[in-house]
């Protein structure tokens, strides 16, 4: 796929995807989802990519949905025709276009990073709630503002983000719709720490590499979908389990045995398992879409 509202480049086993529609602060559009989507894919299916840092171009993460149509803007019915096949539920329903990206990451194998810096309203928020860790620019600004818009929170957000920050935090920012800033955000542990604006991108790429340079790949995916599946099991008896199970697989596996290894000859590791051929069937999945 040729992309016309992202960037999307490797490096030093780090994949960066940049919302890129600056000129419109970076605003989601369904042309947007369907890169994303496909960034997503290529990032998993790519063993040299180790993690994926997410950010956008110019002054803003993404402002929200493009509202360009206007008050039609969420109309689904007067946009039929963007909602078919694949894109609609057993029922008929049609979904919508935040939440399957927000899935879509949700399923990563690959440890995403929100480098968000600047704006991120509706849309531009919830994308980044499945993402394992969001740092902020200090200037960057956040907005659950879909009461404000007459709608409903989207992107499976009303799953992620009680999860994230809390009932009572999560029904305050969605209940006002209220735009606020990165501290209160770091208050509210939506983020895990503000950056000035030109030291962002730096923070997020020596926390990528941290994740590249020493650790199995294939354990981290495996961890990424461990802690997600967790949040909905019943117990830790559940929990206990899942890890049981890929303990037991992996524990014989090569890179186990590359990792004590290292430790004892006090060098560093070089994990010889490769996601895309490696992956135990143990490993939680959900569907594609």
């Amino acid at each position: 796929m040729t992309y016309t509202e992202i960037d999307y480049t490797v490096a030093d086993g780090i994949a960066t995807i940049t919302l890129d529609r600056p000129e419109r602060l970076n605003a989601f559009t369904l042309v947007m989802r369907g890169e994303l989507i496909d960034a997503f894919d290529r990032a998993d299916a790519d063993d040299a990519v180790r993690a994926v840092v997410v950010t956008g171009r110019g002054r803003a993460f993404c402002a929200g949905a493009d509202l360009e149509r206007g008050g039609s803007t969420f109309d689904y019915k007067a946009a039929k025709e963007m909602f078919g096949g694949e894109d609609t539920f057993e029922d008929g329903a049609p979904r919508d276009g935040g939440g399957t990206v927000a899935l879509r990451i949700a399923r990563s194998l690959k440890p995403v990073i929100g480098a968000i810096n600047g704006p991120a309203v509706g849309v531009g928020v919830t994308m980044t709630l499945p993402m394992d860790i969001r740092l902020a620019a200090d200037g960057a600004r956040f907005g659950f503002v879909f009461a404000r818009r007459g709608i409903v929170t989207e992107a499976a957000s009303s799953w992620f983000l009680p999860r994230i920050v809390g009932i009572s935090q999560a029904m305050e920012w969605a209940a006002t719709g209220r735009v606020f800033g990165a501290e209160e955000a770091l208050r509210g542990r939506l983020v895990s720490a503000v950056h000035p604006a030109d030291e962002l991108l730096d923070a997020a790429y020596a926390l990528a590499g941290e994740i590249a340079a020493n650790t199995s790949a294939v354990a981290v995916a495996a961890v990424r979908r461990l802690m997600w599946s967790g949040l909905g099991l019943s117990s830790p008896w559940d929990a206990h389990r899942a890890d049981s199970r890929l303990m037991y697989t992996l524990g014989s596996a090569p890179d186990a045995a590359e990792g004590v290894t290292s430790f004892l000859e006090k060098r560093p590791a070089d994990f010889p398992m490769k996601v895309s051929q490696d992956l135990p069937a143990e490993v939680p999945d959900w569907p594609a879409r």
